[in-house]
């Protein structure tokens, strides 16, 4: 096998899996957090795949130019060589970890874990999520568990599109997890404790919500519903569970 063909069958392994990245980032969005999520992963794949064509080929080569070799004799030392992978190992370290850190470090990504509730800012929807065996409750409108809430439901999450949702995640009894992958959303559910997550929805739909974390014989059935709907229909909501709850 010549240097030519091992380019050739190179190139064909990167387009082939550059062809399969292609639907991958053609997925739309189903909210700000699942997009930093996914733009991270595609470029780390950007990254890796050129990497990975390049030392599959080096590999197949080699193999193949000194198969018939009974007693292959040791390489010579190269000091160019050893510099340039080393170097080259360097930068692309420091790409993922700076590309890592600004999708890590966002507040859309990652939980804030806090004792008590922050619901200070008017403008972006508050939601409490409560995990309990073996479900779920939310109150809205920065209420708690422990108000009297206007606006709850059980076992089905309400979230505007387009708009920012910060969410307050506690537990009744022990650890649960709360996760919707298809939102990029998951925390830890602690007693006693509160963990944030911010969002913004981008995508109205149903979305599925299950606990992440073993939690008992009802695990398993600890599933839920995150609708994501048009802000004048989530606004239309709240008021009806506000004339509801008045009544």
């Amino acid at each position: 096998m010549t240097r030519r063909r091992v380019g050739l069958v190179a190139l064909f392994g990167a387009a082939l899996l550059a062809l399969a990245a292609e639907p991958v980032a053609a997925q739309p969005s189903a909210s700000t957090t699942v997009e930093q999520i996914w733009e991270l992963n595609l470029n780390l794949l950007y990254v890796a795949i050129p990497i990975t064509v390049l030392v599959e080929g080096i590999l197949i080569y080699t193999v193949w130019r000194f198969r018939n070799q009974d007693e292959p004799l040791p390489t010579m030392e190269n000091r160019r060589l050893e510099i340039t992978w080393t170097v080259a190992t360097a930068i692309i370290l420091l790409f993922v970890g700076v590309a890592s850190y600004q999708v890590l470090a966002s507040p859309y990504v990652t939980a804030e874990a806090g004792a008590q509730a922050d619901i200070q800012q008017e403008n972006p929807e508050h939601i409490e999520v409560q995990a309990y065996r073996y479900g779920w409750s939310f109150y809205y409108n920065g209420s708690s568990f422990q108000d009297n809430a206007a606006a709850t439901s059980t076992g089905t999450l309400r979230m505007p599109a387009d708009r920012e949702v910060r969410l307050r995640i506690t537990s009744r009894d022990w650890l649960h997890a709360f996760h919707v992958p298809s939102l990029g959303l998951k925390s830890d559910a602690f007693p006693g404790q509160y963990n944030r997550l911010r969002t913004v929805p981008t995508e109205p739909g149903t979305y599925q919500l299950y606990c992440a974390e073993y939690c008992g014989s009802g695990h398993s059935k600890m599933l839920g519903e995150v609708v994501v709907m048009p802000p004048d229909e989530y606004d239309q909501w709240i008021a009806d569970q506000q004339n509801q709850s008045s009544n």
